[in-house]
């Protein structure tokens, strides 16, 4: 029983760092801001039934020079861009807040991008007339003209006529953080009635280099009547449902909620007018680098009188997943759930939970590693009563390890009376060698659930540590194999191995720390499990070289202190045993 209980703990060990292998960073994505070109060539054209997905999409965008196109530009305290007033494309987003690298001339993060640029990205708010009306509606080629100016307070209103009586009007505000509030209005000058649908999506015209782990999701998501949709909504798994549906990966009829593309920080998502029913679909667009779109249609028409107006309000959120600002949008914007755009996982009770306990801390000591440091050693202490149940059966197993081998080498050959008299030693001595297990597989969720706080939430991105590590989210930039950057090379380059070969002083202070709590716990009996055993260090170290500084900082802390309990524990255990003459 020793010996399964020491190899189920293995086993869990090392599904948990095979877990958070999934959780590794993708490389940032981001770009300085460009010239403000287009490539109409490859725009599509709104859709012109009732019912049909905004954005009737070529199969292969054709090949073109970009021309310039007028724009007009908008600030805000925390971002800054612009929009193509041909289609009315809002597809230039600059991140203030936010950059590249921790280098301070690094680029911001740049959101959204134009067409004809590295990563086109771009929201659009439009319009469809029934079918055979012969309606004039908006596209991608018609020139709106702007009045006013977008800044927090100002609006700006962008207008086009299509000579026939309809004027339509896109009238666009913004708050001092991520928000964008979008108001869809026509009015009808003429003497014919009409019956439009609003539609509203966001595009993104590449196929964008992720950390494809699965816990970690990268791609579309959506929450709609209550309920998130982000399963089987990765760029791989939209791109091949979408080639076997005619590019719908996913539809929903008549839904409300928000929906959008989301990356590991950063979120752009649409939040339609919540008392109108909306046609949802997760589309992939072939041809190019590919394509991926989110796109919401209206389900019933708005008639429009002669003399008489409509519209409706939708929402725009564009920026970083910071999850205080969620919070607030979706208590004083009552968007559902809008704190699942962060992928706080299957333990989001206790995740969030944690998130806001660090971040508490942080406000108090200044320093997000500190808070993970004090947040551990919280947990630690709440679960002693635990960790005093398993070490304390440990303690007793070490202590029956010479027994053990007697018995061993005095039945090796007859195994059933072997196990008989295992069995009465236990019971004699009156340990329990399953008693360590559970108190290990009730722990694991919440130190998983902390894991995935450090990993996933942006508060960690580029927040530094003491000494070298200026990026808990990145890692540990020190490497001994090139004698910590003393030898001019990077032994990462090098082919087929060169992956390997990173190792900072972090990974390898947790190797030592580990290997320390290993030679607290009694050695499995069979040789061979024993030399697996005394590996699991060297693995761990290596793996753990590529994982994030703060995920390696606090599984070093979480090894100290365990450690420390243990010694203690142990310490006392055997006391007690001394003390009532079990030698």
């Amino acid at each position: 029983m020793d010996q399964k209980r020491l190899m189920l703990a293995i086993a869990i060990s090392i599904a948990i760092m095979l877990g958070f292998q999934f959780l590794m960073p993708a490389p940032p994505k981001t770009a300085a801001v460009q010239t403000q070109m287009a490539d109409t060539a490859t725009t599509p054209s709104a859709p012109a039934t009732p019912g049909a997905a905004p954005g009737t999409l070529p199969a292969a965008p054709a090949t073109a020079a970009p021309r310039e196109v007028p724009r007009v530009k908008f600030n805000a305290p925390r971002i800054e861009g612009s929009i193509s007033l041909l289609g009315a494309r809002l597809d230039d987003l600059v991140l203030r807040d936010y950059r590249d690298t921790i280098d301070a001339a690094s680029p911001l993060v740049k959101l959204l991008e134009a067409r004809g640029e590295k990563e086109p990205t771009f929201v659009q708010f439009g319009w469809t007339a029934a079918e055979g009306s012969g309606v004039a509606v908006p596209d991608d080629e018609s020139l709106w003209t702007p009045s006013g100016t977008l800044t927090p307070g100002q609006k700006l209103t962008l207008s086009w006529d299509n000579k026939a009586g309809l004027i339509f009007e896109l009238a666009y505000a913004v708050d001092n953080d991520y928000m964008f509030t979008v108001e869809q209005k026509v009015r009808n000058t003429g003497d014919k009635p009409a019956l439009l649908y609003p539609w509203s999506r966001v595009r993104r015209d590449f196929t964008p280099v992720t950390a494809g782990y699965y816990v970690l999701h990268e791609g579309m998501l959506g929450v709609l009547d209550g309920k998130l949709h982000d399963d089987d909504l990765t760029y791989a798994k939209v791109k091949e449902k979408g080639e076997k549906s005619a590019g719908v990966a996913l539809a929903l009829k008549g839904v409300s909620g928000w929906a959008g593309i989301t990356d590991k920080y950063w979120l752009t998502a649409l939040v339609p007018d919540k008392a109108t029913k909306q046609d949802l679909a997760f589309r992939y667009v072939p041809g190019g680098k590919g394509g991926y779109q989110v796109d919401f249609l209206a389900v019933d028409g708005q008639a429009l009188a002669p003399g008489a107006s409509i519209g409706t309000t939708a929402r725009l959120f564009a920026g970083a997943k910071e999850v205080h600002l969620l919070d607030r949008y979706e208590s004083q914007d009552g968007i559902v759930n809008f704190d699942k755009a962060v992928d706080f996982g299957w333990f989001y009770f206790l995740t969030k939970p944690f998130f806001y306990a660090i971040d508490w801390i942080y406000g108090k000591v200044g320093n997000f590693g500190i808070a993970i440091l004090i947040f551990t050693t919280i947990i630690k202490g709440l679960f002693f009563p635990l960790a005093n149940k398993s070490y304390r059966s440990m303690a007793k197993m070490k202590e029956l390890g010479p027994k053990m081998a007697l018995l061993k080498e005095q039945y090796k050959d007859n195994q059933p009376e072997l196990q008989k008299k295992m069995m009465e030693l236990y019971r004699v001595e009156k340990v329990n060698p399953a008693a360590g297990c559970l108190p290990i597989a009730i722990q694991i969720p919440v130190f998983f659930s902390l894991y995935k706080v450090i990993f996933v939430t942006i508060e960690m991105r580029q927040a530094p540590f003491f000494g070298w590590i200026h990026d808990l989210s990145a890692v540990d930039p020190t490497n001994i194999f090139n004698l910590f950057g003393l030898i001019p090379f990077d032994p990462t380059t090098l082919p087929m191995f060169g992956s390997m070969l990173h190792l900072g002083v972090w990974p390898v202070l947790m190797g030592f720390t580990m290997y320390f709590q290993q030679m607290l716990n009694p050695p499995p009996p069979d040789p061979v499990q024993a030399k697996m055993f005394q590996f699991m260090p060297i693995i761990f170290t290596f793996m753990m070289g590529s994982f994030p500084a703060g995920l390696v900082i606090y599984w070093s802390w979480n090894n100290l202190l365990t450690i420390a309990q243990q010694s203690f524990i142990m310490s006392q255990a055997k006391k007690a045993r001394h003390a009532h003459g079990h030698g």
